[in-house]
Parts: C-alpha cells; sequence; structure tokens
C-alpha cells in the first residue's frame, strides 16, 4: 500500500497540472470549453427532470458548484487509477489520461455552436497531464533508495504550474466579466416613479426592488458568458416577409419602453426564492417582429443565445398586447452579464423557460411541429403562464416567537390577471383574514403585504393565499414545478412563547 499511494498521487497531480493549465486557456478564450465545465454541462443536459428538481430543491442557487465539484472529484478518483496503471506501464496510465480528456473534449464538442477551435483547452490537458505523469514516473524509477530529490521537484514545479494556471484563469476571467461601457438610450415609454415599499415598514420583507447582484440566477451554464456588445447581432428569421439582422447600436436606436415586471423561474418550489422584481429597459417585441414582418404559418418564436440553447415562446402570447421586451437594461444600468448581457428576452406573465432567453441572438419564427426547444425536448409544457402565488417572508419557518402582536409579511403576485386584489392569511385552519397591502407597482409587478397577528402561545400554522385582480384565487392544489410550475398555499409553522 506504501508504495501504491505515491503512484495515486502522481496520477491526480498530473491531472491537476493539466486542468490548470487548460483553464487558463479556456480563460482566454471560452470558458465552457474548461474540461471540468465541459463535462458538468453534458452532465446538467443528460440529467434526468426529476433528478434536475431535486437538486434544486435540496441545494438551492449552490447547485452548480456542487455539480462542478462532484465532477472533479470524480475526475480525481480516476485520475489515482491513472497514477496507479503507471505503476505498471506508463502507457497505461496515459491511455486511462487521454480517456478522460476525451470525454471532455467529445462534451465540448456536443455543444450547438462548437467548433474545431473549442478543443484547445482539452488539448492543452491531455499534453499537460501525460508529460507530467511521465516526468514523475521517470523521476521514481530513477530515484535511489532514500532519494527523493528529483520527486520532490517535479512536484513542486507541476503544482505551480496548476496553481498559476488556476488563479491565472481566474483573474483572466474576472477581466472578461468586467461590464462594458455602455451608454442606454433614454426611454420614449417611460415607467412611473416605483412607489415606496414596506421595506423599512415590516422588518424581514422581500425589498420591493431586487437590486441586480441579488437577483436570482437559473440557467444552464457553468460560467458566465462574454459577449462582446460590438460584435453581437440579433437575426429575425424563419417564417418572415424578409430576414432581418441587427446590430446593438441599431437595435438602441429604436423606441424603448422601461417597464416594472416580475420574473419567475418554472424551478421555483412553493415558498421559493427564484422570482424577482425588477425595471427593464427595451424594445417591444412585436416592433423588432414587425421589423421582418410575420408570416401567417408560425405559432412559436424559438428564441437561441450565442452558444446555441434554444427556448421557445407561444407567438400568440408573446403579440396579445403584453409588454413583451427585447430587453438591454435593468435597474437603469445595462444588463449585468450574468443576466444576459448585452441582450435578453423578458416575456411578463410567462415563466422564464418559455420566455427569459439570455444572450439572445437570434428569433425564429416558426411551428412547434417542425421545430422544439431545449426544454420542450425535455418534456416541459409550451404554454406555462405563471401561476398566482403569494410568499410568506416573515415570521420564517420554525421561528420562535414572543406572544403579542406578530407581523406576517411576504410579497404575491398574480401577472397578466389584473395583478394583486388581495392577500389573505390563516392561522392553525380558521377562517381567511385580509392582509394589508403595499403600494402597487403595475398588475405585471409583485406586491408586498403584511397582516398583525395577536399571537398566542403554542405551536401554530400561518398559511397565506393571494387573489388576483380579475377574481381569480390562489389555488391550494399542490403540484410540483415539472411540467408548468409550482402551486399550492405556502405555510410556515412557528412556535410562540
Amino acid at each position: 500500500m506504501r508504495t501504491r499511494l505515491p503512484w495515486a498521487a502522481y496520477g491526480v497531480l498530473a491531472t491537476i497540472g493539466g486542468l490548470g493549465l487548460a483553464h487558463a486557456v479556456a480563460a482566454l478564450t471560452d470558458a465552457d470549453t474548461s474540461p471540468v465545465l465541459a463535462v458538468g454541462s453534458a452532465v446538467i443536459d443528460l440529467t434526468p427532470t426529476p433528478m434536475k428538481e431535486w437538486a434544486i430543491r435540496t441545494f438551492g442557487s449552490a447547485d452548480k458548484l456542487i455539480l462542478v465539484g462532484s465532477v472533479l472529484a470524480g475526475v480525481l478518483a480516476l485520475a489515482a487509477v491513472a497514477g496507479l496503471l503507471a505503476r505498471r506501464r506508463i502507457r497505461y496510465g496515459a491511455g486511462l489520461l487521454l480517456v478522460l480528456v476525451a470525454v471532455a473534449a467529445t462534451a465540448v464538442m456536443t455543444r450547438p455552436e462548437a467548433s474545431v477551435t473549442d478543443l484547445g483547452p482539452s488539448l492543452v490537458a491531455a499534453v499537460a497531464a501525460v508529460l507530467a505523469l511521465a516526468w514523475l514516473a521517470r523521476e521514481q524509477a530513477g530515484a535511489p533508495a532514500g532519494g527523493r530529490r528529483g520527486i520532490l521537484v517535479a512536484a513542486g514545479v507541476i503544482g505551480a504550474v496548476a496553481v498559476i494556471g488556476g488563479v491565472g484563469g481566474q483573474l483572466v476571467t474576472k477581466l472578461r466579466l468586467r461590464p462594458e461601457d455602455v451608454t442606454l438610450p433614454d426611454p420614449t415609454d417611460p415607467a412611473p416613479p416605483l412607489p415606496r415599499g414596506l421595506d423599512k415598514q415590516v422588518p424581514g420583507i422581500t425589498p420591493f426592488r431586487t437590486e441586480n447582484d441579488d437577483f436570482y440566477r437559473v440557467d444552464t451554464r457553468l460560467d458566465t458568458p462574454v459577449v462582446s456588445s460590438e460584435d453581437w447581432t440579433l437575426t429575425i428569421d424563419g417564417d418572415v416577409g424578409r430576414e432581418v439582422t441587427l446590430t446593438y447600436d441599431e437595435l438602441l436606436a429604436l423606441p424603448m419602453i422601461e417597464r416594472d415586471i416580475t420574473l419567475t423561474c418554472v424551478s421555483n418550489s412553493v415558498g421559493g426564492e427564484y422570482v424577482g422584481g425588477a425595471r427593464w429597459l427595451g424594445v417591444r417585441l412585436t416592433d423588432v417582429l414587425d421589423l421582418a414582418g410575420v408570416g401567417d404559418r408560425a405559432d412559436q418564436i424559438l428564441s437561441t443565445d450565442f452558444d446555441g440553447m434554444t427556448i421557445s415562446t407561444p407567438l400568440a402570447l408573446a403579440t396579445d398586447g403584453r409588454d413583451a421586451m427585447i430587453c438591454v437594461g435593468m435597474n437603469g444600468e445595462p444588463l449585468p452579464r450574468e443576466h444576459g448581457f448585452p441582450v435578453r428576452m423578458v416575456v411578463p406573465g410567462l415563466y422564464g423557460f418559455i420566455s427569459a432567453t439570455k444572450w439572445l441572438t437570434r428569433l425564429t419564427l416558426t411551428t412547434y411541429r417542425d421545430q422544439e426547444a431545449y426544454w420542450t425536448e425535455r418534456g416541459w409544457a409550451t404554454d406555462a403562464p405563471i401561476k398566482i402565488s403569494a410568499r410568506i417572508d416573515t415570521p420564517r419557518a420554525l421561528a420562535d416567537l414572543e406572544s403579542g402582536d406578530v407581523v406576517i409579511g411576504g410579497v404575491a403576485w398574480a401577472q397578466e390577471r389584473g395583478g394583486i386584489a388581495k392577500v389573505q392569511v390563516q392561522i392553525d385552519g380558521g377562517g381567511w383574514k385580509d392582509a394589508n397591502l403595499g403600494p402597487s407597482g403595475g398588475d405585471d409587478y409583485w406586491r408586498q403585504w403584511f397582516y398583525r397577528w395577536p399571537a398566542t402561545s403554542g405551536s401554530h400554522r400561518i398559511a397565506a393565499r393571494a387573489v388576483s385582480g380579475d377574481g381569480e384565487p390562489q389555488t391550494a392544489a399542490r403540484a410540483e414545478p415539472f411540467p408548468d410550475g409550482a402551486s399550492g398555499l405556502h405555510e410556515v409553522i412557528v412556535d410562540v412563547a
């Protein structure tokens, strides 16, 4: 066992060195071509929907970090096996390392917009890892009894290369992720000032406006794409009168509208955190489509991002008069890179998986029969309006409270249904009591609410429900996020002293 452990360590060290260099090369071009990220992305695509939903519920926003960590742990375990094989024959160990890199290279090339140049990081990883393993094996074979200087030198150099490559790659990535110096035009149709919310009146309630840094992010990317506004274009094609391609400057020259809209992810569980409200700046989707002239056959808009990811939006819903937008700004700033810079879609009232394409580059007018988008292929619904929901922000579940006046508060949303007309609170299965509503930010924006409860000692169950402006109450029927969004009432249990 004592003679095997060093060889296992050699395999791991050689692999880390190769991955460090590959990460640096990927950071200079496209971070998603990094071998570990490429394999992680492939795992996301191949993972069954129930398992994805379980990961999101269990790990929340840390799900991708855990995925990458798991992939890396698996790679290093196999790298240790490669080191043990190299103990017998160096070509055996090198062969397993090459197999690992081949898996990563295959994952890279299965991306929709992949090119041969994307194989660069994987090739670097292969060459560096095999050379490192061969160096360590040669030093081990030639080391005199009790002498390990050559091995230590080799290990030190390889370790330094791994650290320099990894740290250097991260620094390059941070530099590339810096926001561009973009000046957005003033809206020709501005939104009215957003009223002051209940943020300071109800401790623990969700802020009325979600800051960009706090806005949820759910997508299939393991990195943050870097797309240049200078190179970006938007093409409108398919069932259109004429194909149109717009540059970023040409898009900014079109009439801009400004709207307060709440976005929600279909993976949001009842009471979940994947919802946020922001002020968006952009061009009406219908104005962009009118430039090309929509034909009479299409029933979906197939939107594509810079890397080939596709999302399908029902054409009838996107063009029914709601403020569907091709967005360039968020909360008075250019879109952050993690939220789709330079351009994304926002369609109020529809879950993001059928409406909110980030890093948008193409709008194809087509039919559901002719083309399927990423989520449609995986069995998710094609028509998924956001369900009426109320969330309890305070008190938290299992909170220990003092008897007396307790403020219950949260947010509720009912886009494209006349907004929120009322929110009601129920204690221990009793009658529903109307809560106080905060100011309105518009029908497509969420609304804060609170209720003063004279709490008595004991364990209590608190529930909340919303009623939309058109009179539709929130359903109590429980449903999981798949295939068209979760439903049910948000409830919390608290203990009162």
